[in-house]
């Protein structure tokens, strides 16, 4: 990820000099990295946006990417959005949702801030200890009148229980809303796992394996609620004159639009990549005591958008010792998912955020540390990180 510092263009080059930046070698390896398409191809994108001069507002590369990655993760309707957390939000408003949600304390703090700029409850219901994903077994028990959604998250892009979850949501008349922010491209047995519920939404944040810069969607079940969400997105417009919603500006513009598109040719190769790393990972920790490799998946297709291990009690190391071990080597690893968003000053009122109440979830995050994986790591930096965990 390189450093900038700002340099001056000559006078003569321009009528106004302008400070632009140029990029500083960074050396350290973080725990993850944006897969981008070569430069050069993505100029005749930037040349047909110039010569079209259409920027956003639904131009031809937002149409054309609609359809590409509907296409790809196998889904009928989508809906482009700026970012992930915007999608959430909307999503939110397109059901109607209000009164309590039931979610997860082991996510990103988008999960459940979505909820309260919606004015919603957050209630925090315990992970299971092996999947780290929303324990069906914990929900009923913390269903209330005035329970109205489940929103659960595909954690590292690791399939939910989707059917016990579905048929929880059924029995008690409740919608279900996935953050399926990690979860591009994964698959189950019965197809695309973002087919699931009556709305998820994705990511394409740089961090993620599929990156638009930024950028998200909501996976939509019909044409219907498309329409509906894309009124949404661009402030409740339906025609010039026509306003039906108190909606959100959450466009994507052509810009990312077009670079979706290229990103979609390379994605594949990326995801191959992250495939190897993952199973050297796993053959090379095997033997390394005191180390749990979390979800091996199995038969599933996963996208392998992350890498945690778990420090148990037999490890040498406390958890935060050998993240500072690596800090120490310029290998930045991460945390994910400490704190529990249900410990953040917002959220810790509730009775559902009491530690308590979230042992699995709560142990999960005192112990977990995500190490590096993404499609620019060599061999030799694998086997770098392995030996920094197996060395102590």
């Amino acid at each position: 990820m390189p450093l900038l510092q700002p340099h001056v263009l000559p006078e003569e080059t321009l009528s106004h000099p302008i400070r632009i930046v140029e990029p500083i070698v960074d050396e350290r390896m973080y725990v993850t990295q944006p897969h981008l398409a070569p430069l050069a191809e993505f100029i005749p994108y930037l040349e047909k946006i110039w010569q079209s001069k259409v920027l956003t507002n639904g131009g031809p590369f937002h149409q054309q990417f609609e359809k590409a990655l509907c296409e790809y993760l196998g889904v009928k309707h989508l809906a482009l959005f700026t970012n992930g957390t915007l999608a959430l939000v909307t999503a939110l408003q397109a059901l109607r949702i209000t009164g309590e949600v039931i979610t997860t304390p082991y996510s990103f703090v988008a999960t459940a801030h979505s909820l309260l700029w919606n004015g919603i409850k957050p209630v925090f219901v315990d992970v299971d200890p092996h999947t780290l994903n929303l324990d069906p077994a914990k929900i009923e028990a913390a269903i209330t009148p005035q329970t109205t959604a489940i929103m659960p998250v595909h954690c590292y892009g690791h399939p939910c229980d989707v059917e016990a979850i579905q048929k929880i949501a059924d029995n008690y008349n409740l919608k279900v809303i996935y953050d399926a922010a990690h979860a591009f491209g994964v698959q189950t047995g019965n197809g695309s796992v973002l087919q699931h519920g009556d709305l998820s939404v994705l990511s394409f944040h740089a961090t993620k394996v599929f990156n638009t810069f930024e950028g998200g969607a909501i996976i939509c079940p019909d044409a219907k609620t498309k329409q509906h969400i894309d009124h949404l997105k661009n402030f409740g417009y339906v025609d010039e004159v026509t306003v039906v919603a108190s909606g959100i500006n959450g466009k994507m513009s052509e810009i990312n639009a077009a670079f979706g598109l290229l990103q979609l040719k390379h994605i594949d190769v990326a995801l191959a990549r992250r495939k190897e790393i993952d199973a050297r990972y796993r053959t090379l920790l095997r033997d390394v005591p005191g180390v749990r490799c979390v979800n091996d998946a199995g038969e599933k297709t996963a996208n392998y958008s992350y890498f945690p291990i778990l420090v148990e009690n037999d490890y040498p190391l406390s958890r935060d010792a050998l993240y500072q071990k690596f800090r120490d080597h310029e290998i930045i690893v991460r945390r994910y998912f400490y704190p529990l968003i249900s410990e953040f000053p917002m959220y810790r009122g509730t009775p559902s955020a009491h530690r308590d109440n979230l042992p699995a979830a709560s142990e999960a995050a005192l112990k977990v540390l995500c190490i590096p994986i993404h499609p620019g790591m060599s061999d030799e930096d694998v086997e770098r990180v392995v030996d920094i965990i197996a060395s102590a």
